[in-house]
């Protein structure tokens, strides 16, 4: 992911995380909001401190990251029908080393799909 699509700094994360939680599914919870400056869709990725072990904690991360990359970045389906970007915080649960990819694949789709649907 190039440094431009992610979110680095804590405070991005903080602000993200006092918020409403968009989705929750089994292998991980998702946070947004409008992007409050111009350009686009930002993703960070964390993990839950239930996943124990760093090498766990990592993969679980890795994993999420590949999909985001795939699902969100790639072709820009991460904007709504108003063309809104969004800062995004997605936090892999354990379920996340153990699924296949193709079902974090489709909790991320899901996520997007309400990200779309106006509220």
């Amino acid at each position: 992911m190039k440094k431009r699509d992610r979110l680095t700094a804590r405070s991005d994360f903080q602000r993200l995380l006092s918020g409403r939680r968009v989705f929750s599914g089994k292998s991980l919870v998702a946070f947004a909001t409008n992007r409050p400056t111009a350009g686009g869709t930002r993703i960070g990725v964390s993990a839950s401190r239930q996943i124990r072990g760093a090498v766990d904690r990592n993969r679980a991360r890795r994993r999420l990251r590949e999909a985001a990359r795939g699902a969100f970045l790639g072709d820009g389906s991460m904007r709504g029908d108003s063309g809104i970007t969004y800062d995004v915080v997605l936090i892999a649960r354990l379920p996340a080393l153990t699924v296949p990819f193709s079902r974090i694949q489709s909790d991320l789709g899901e996520f997007a799909r309400r990200l779309g649907r106006p509220s």
